[in-house]
């Protein structure tokens, strides 16, 4: 109850609305994007926390150093090993598939630096343990943040692609000059 209280507070102190879809009442894989911003991960908190979802996120291991450590890992924090990335997403998609947490919030942009590509992980976790994904968003240009569609990834990376691309065609994250196009290197 807290932390939903929590959530209303930040929208009600901030100039941003939850403008939402109903969360999944199954386990998923939650693909945030854009990433441009640490306010980012506040936000996408208080939308969880609005849903009442029980969320782990991935975050570079840095992140996780010191006194910050404790607290991300309290937040749902899973620090991620950038150079043996391979291990972290068998070792999640084992996690998802053994019920170990309901929702896994990945920013497929990654880092919020200038880049060219999403990052694969998300639709090989979604893939391999056979569960959804949600899509989940920050819109800039109309101040909104919250969860879109649900539905299972068919395996034709460019079709799933372009439904993905489709529904954030229009969504800009806090810094619409950091945004990056929804693509896969491999697709």
């Amino acid at each position: 109850m807290i932390r939903k209280r929590l959530s209303a507070l930040l929208f009600r102190i901030s100039k941003w609305s939850l403008v939402t879809e109903y969360a999944p009442n199954e386990p998923t894989v939650f693909v945030c994007a854009p990433h441009t911003s640490n306010w980012d991960f506040i936000f996408m908190l208080a939308v969880a926390w609005h849903h009442k979802l029980d969320v782990k996120f991935v975050g570079k291991a840095s992140l996780f150093d010191g006194w910050k450590g404790t607290i991300m890992r309290a937040l749902g924090g899973i620090p991620v090993d950038r150079n043996n990335a391979q291990d972290v997403v068998e070792e999640l998609v084992a996690a998802m598939k053994n019920g170990h947490t309901t929702g896994l919030v990945i920013t497929p942009d990654g880092t919020r630096g200038a880049h060219e590509y999403w990052k694969s992980g998300f639709y090989r976790i979604a893939m391999e343990s056979g569960l959804p994904v949600t899509l989940a968003y920050m819109d800039g240009s109309t101040k909104t943040t919250g969860l879109g569609p649900t539905f299972h990834l068919t395996g034709d990376k460019a079709a799933d692609m372009d439904r993905i691309r489709a529904f954030f065609a229009d969504k800009s994250g806090f810094y619409p000059e950091r945004r990056v196009e929804p693509r896969l290197r491999d697709e």
